[in-house]
């Protein structure tokens, strides 16, 4: 029975009259950017996050982007992150003219590494930007005791963890600023390209988000300084509110899935497979991914199993970023970030969607033991 890496039509149909109401709506009233659907879902998110302030834009990577603008982030700056992520992280702060600086990961995370973060400090760090991959925490505590020690502005890239949470506190709870995706293979997708930027609590960064998203825009026609074209559209605003009543029931089937999974699978061999781990206290992983280590150089056959039993599957990452042809000019090597490379080498991302059914849990699963028989 073949098993999609993730099948998104019973999440729309659950929200697919409310949306082509919503549509229609739009439609009669001709609204279509910046609109009450985006003034709504700010107020929304920023509840959901518990932060005070959100801004809507155009992508994750935008949001990223102009949370770093913000902070004027530019030539001679550095800002460091990890080499183990999706490349936006990396690409904006090349944009900006800054140095991307990178750090090695917690193996048992995919996180940023606190003590390698440590070397990386300087006194010309602008910013740290910790990703939460896959849909856990970095480990913030540590991360926000070395920033506040230096003064050091924190941007969290929640992009794949909204909802999660660990020490009591909510993915974009921790820094100065944090950025979210809604690239439809989100937990929560929009239709399209959407994202926002989160502002805890400092009320002059939110205004200049807001100001440039809009090219730097304020009042209608005045810029002051240089922005982007960055501005969320009513209707991925309006399809992420039908969504967003139900985001907590998802991760909730995310998380009974991946439950799932490593009841079932922990007998397998550690030394050739290992399964994702979580211990953050008071917290919570939503699995976005579900992201095994195949060991032993058996990576590709594992995969290749998996293809011809049609069960779906990605490797998110197979290359490092300090790996990127891009970034050659920074003069990393092979062999810099030990714990990096080995994920790349070893990562493999298996269904988890929240609307599997029992019979395609156990489909996946005995496809997976029978490789390591």
């Amino acid at each position: 029975m073949p098993v999609p890496l993730l099948d998104l039509r019973a999440q729309n149909e659950l929200v697919r009259q409310e949306i082509v109401e919503g549509l229609q709506d739009l439609m009669n009233r001709s609204s279509f950017i910046l609109g009450s659907h985006v003034a709504e879902f700010e107020k929304e998110v920023a509840a959901y996050a518990h932060t005070h302030y959100a801004v809507g834009v155009s992508s994750g990577t935008d949001a990223q982007l102009l949370a770093l603008m913000a902070l004027g982030v530019g030539p001679g700056d550095e800002v460091i992150i990890p080499t183990f992520t999706f490349f936006s992280t990396a690409g904006v702060v090349a944009r900006l003219g800054a140095t991307p600086v990178f750090t090695d990961i917690d193996p048992a995370t995919f996180n940023m590494d606190p003590s390698s973060l440590a070397t990386c400090l300087s006194s010309k760090t602008k910013a740290i930007m910790p990703v939460h991959l896959f849909g856990q925490l970095a480990d913030m505590p540590a991360i926000m005791k070395m920033a506040n020690a230096l003064q050091v502005p924190v941007v969290e890239d929640a992009c794949q963890s909204m909802g999660a949470r660990g020490w009591g506190r909510e993915a974009g709870e921790w820094g100065s600023m944090s950025s979210f995706s809604f690239y439809p293979t989100k937990n929560l997708g929009a239709f399209g390209d959407a994202g926002l930027t989160t502002i805890l609590e400092n009320e002059s960064l939110y205004k200049k988000v807001k100001r440039l998203r809009v090219h730097g825009m304020e009042p209608v026609y005045v810029h002051h300084e240089v922005g982007i074209n960055g501005r969320l559209d009513e209707f991925q605003a309006m399809v992420l509110r039908s969504k967003l009543k139900h985001l907590e029931s998802w991760h909730e089937g995310r998380i009974r899935n991946a439950t799932w999974y490593l009841a079932r699978l922990a007998h397998l061999d550690v030394d050739r497979v290992e399964l994702p781990s979580f211990k953050i206290p008071e917290g919570r992983h939503i699995y976005n991914q579900f992201t095994l280590k195949i060991k032993k150089g058996q990576r590709d056959a594992f995969r290749a199993h998996l293809n011809k039993h049609e069960i779906g599957n990605a490797v998110y990452y197979p290359m490092c970023l300090h790996e990127q042809p891009c970034f050659a000019y920074l003069g990393k090597t092979q062999g810099q970030f030990v714990q990096s490379e080995l994920a790349a080498s070893e990562v493999v991302s298996i269904p988890v969607y929240p609307e599997m059914t029992l019979q395609q849990l156990e489909e996946v699963a005995e496809v997976i033991e029978s490789f390591f028989r």
